[in-house]
């Protein structure tokens, strides 16, 4: 991932991708998925899992160097 990111776009996408995940697992309970398609939905959220986990991961590093941003517990934390 780019070092150019911008905090604001690392922020907005650690909180779009972690809204994302929870929707997703809402619809996975919902029952709401017919029986053949209930794969390709848990593929969907291992991969926005996936994807959340290297921006974790790239926002860490950041918050390293960057000690002006909030704490990934913090920041998520906010979003409830």
């Amino acid at each position: 991932m780019p070092e150019n990111i911008s905090n604001n776009a690392l922020i907005l996408a650690l909180l779009s991708l972690n809204g994302e995940i929870a929707i997703q697992k809402d619809y996975l309970e919902s029952g709401e998925i017919a029986d053949e398609e209930i794969e390709d939905e848990q593929e969907v959220l291992e991969d926005l899992e996936q994807a959340f986990m290297e921006f974790v991961d790239f926002y860490k590093a950041r918050t390293k160097a960057d000690q002006s941003l909030p704490s990934l517990e913090e920041l998520l934390a906010g979003e409830a």
